[in-house]
C-alpha cells in the first residue's frame, strides 16, 4: 500500500491578483500561467507519481467544492473536503490529518498551496522524493525552503542552521522563521546566505503532525478527537461546521512551525513563485522581445515592460504604456503602473466599501 498523501489547500482568495482573482472565482481556477490547466489542475499534475490519485485530497471553502470537482473530475467527491468557514492554514491542515489518519495511521503526508508555480518539475519531485524519505525516518516536521533570487519582502523566511542536518545532510534544522520583512532586513537576510523563502510546502508523518497540535494547538487537536469517528461517515459534514465554529484562525507557521523543535527546512530551487501578485507573473510568464507578458487578444505599439491580461473574446488595443499592469476579468478592468501593485488590496478594499460586494 502507498501511504503517500498529498493534502492541496484551496480555499483562499488571492485578492492580491484581483479583478483576476474573485471571491466567486478565486485564483486556483484560473489558467493564470496560459497553458490551458488552472493552477488547481497543475498542482494535482504535477504530484503525479508521487502519490497515488486516491491518496489526493483538497481541502476548499463549502463554495467551492463544485468548482473543484468540475477541475478535478477524476477525484471522488468523497477527497475533497469542503470548510465551512476559512479559518487559515491550522485548522485546514488538522481537518485533512485527522481525516487521513482515520484512513491509514502510517500515512506520510505532503501539503501543498493550490496556486503556486513549479517551472522545474522534475527537480521537484526529486525533491519531495527527499523530504518524504527523511519524513518516514525521523519523527520530524519539514518544510521546503527556497533558495531567495532578490530581497523579496512578499515572503516569508527561513533561517537555518548549518551545522545542524539530518543525516544526508539535506535538510537544516531551523532557527527562526521570520514573517514578510522591510527591504532592508530581506536585503540582509538573502546576504548572510542562511536565510530562505518561505513555500508553504510541508512534509511530515501524520503522527508527528497531530503530535505537533497536541503540543502546540491543543484547543485545535481537542476539537477533532472529539469527532474523529465520525470523519468518513455520513455524520462528517454537521461535525465540521461545528468543530470549524470552535476553531480560532490561525496558520500553522504561526501555530505549529514557529515553536516546535523538531522542525527542519530542506533548502530548494526548482523555479518556484506563488504567483501572488501581478509583478511576479510578469517575472515567471513567457515574455515578449518587449519584456510584455501578454494572455488575450492582444495589440501592442510603442509598450514595454507590461503584464497583459484580457478576455480571449475582446480586442484590447494597448500604445505607449511603460511597466504597466492591465487586467480585465468579468466586469472589472484594472489599469496600474506595476510598481504600485501593492496598492490592489486598498483598491479592493475602497471597491467593497464604495461599489458593493459585486466586484470583489
Amino acid at each position: 500500500m502507498n501511504s503517500t498523501y498529498l493534502i492541496v489547500m484551496a480555499g483562499g482568495i488571492g485578492s492580491r491578483f484581483w479583478p483576476f482573482s474573485r471571491t466567486h472565482h478565486p485564483k486556483q481556477f484560473h489558467d493564470v500561467l496560459g497553458v490551458g490547466r488552472s493552477m488547481l489542475q497543475l498542482t494535482v499534475d504535477r504530484f503525479a507519481g508521487v502519490c497515488p490519485p486516491e491518496n489526493v485530497f483538497v481541502v476548499t471553502n463549502r463554495d467551492y467544492t463544485d468548482l473543484v470537482h468540475e477541475h478535478l473530475p477524476e477525484l471522488p467527491l468523497d477527497q475533497i473536503l469542503g470548510e465551512p468557514i476559512g479559518r487559515n492554514t491550522a485548522p485546514c491542515i488538522a481537518y485533512a490529518s485527522y481525516r487521513i489518519a482515520q484512513r491509514d495511521p502510517q500515512a506520510t503526508i505532503i501539503v501543498t498551496p493550490a496556486d503556486h508555480a513549479v517551472m522545474r518539475e522534475d527537480e521537484f519531485r526529486r525533491l519531495i522524493g527527499v523530504a518524504v524519505d527523511a519524513a518516514q525516518a525521523s519523527d520530524v516536521l519539514i518544510t521546503l525552503g527556497i533558495q531567495p533570487s532578490r530581497p523579496d519582502t512578499g515572503y516569508g523566511y527561513i533561517q537555518y542552521m548549518d551545522d545542524q542536518s539530518l543525516p544526508g545532510g539535506q535538510l537544516h534544522k531551523v532557527k527562526t522563521f521570520t514573517e514578510k520583512p522591510n527591504l532592508e532586513l530581506a536585503r540582509m537576510f538573502v546576504e548572510s546566505g542562511d536565510f530562505l523563502w518561505n513555500s508553504g510546502l510541508f512534509v511530515w508523518r501524520v503522527e508527528v503532525i497531530i503530535a505537533a497540535f497536541h503540543h502546540y494547538l491543543s484547543d485545535i487537536a481537542e476539537v477533532f478527537e472529539e469527532g474523529a469517528a465520525m470523519l468518513g461517515t455520513p455524520q462528517e459534514e454537521a461535525f465540521i461546521s461545528q468543530a470549524y465554529s470552535r476553531c480560532r484562525n490561525i496558520s500553522i507557521d504561526y501555530g505549529v512551525m514557529e515553536k516546535a523543535d523538531n522542525v527542519y527546512v530542506l533548502p530548494a530551487d526548482f523555479g518556484w513563485s506563488d504567483v501572488g501578485t501581478w509583478d511576479s507573473l510578469h517575472r515567471i510568464g513567457q515574455r515578449d522581445e518587449n519584456d510584455n507578458v501578454v494572455s488575450g487578444d492582444v495589440l501592442l505599439y510603442d509598450t514595454s515592460g507590461c503584464v497583459i491580461k484580457t478576455p480571449p473574446e475582446r480586442l484590447v488595443v494597448v500604445q505607449g504604456l511603460e511597466d504597466y499592469i492591465v487586467a480585465e476579468y468579468d466586469n472589472v478592468l484594472l489599469i496600474c503602473k506595476r510598481s504600485e501593485e501593492q496598492r490592489v488590496k486598498e483598491f479592493v478594499a475602497d471597491v467593497k466599501a464604495k461599489k458593493g460586494a459585486g466586484y470583489n
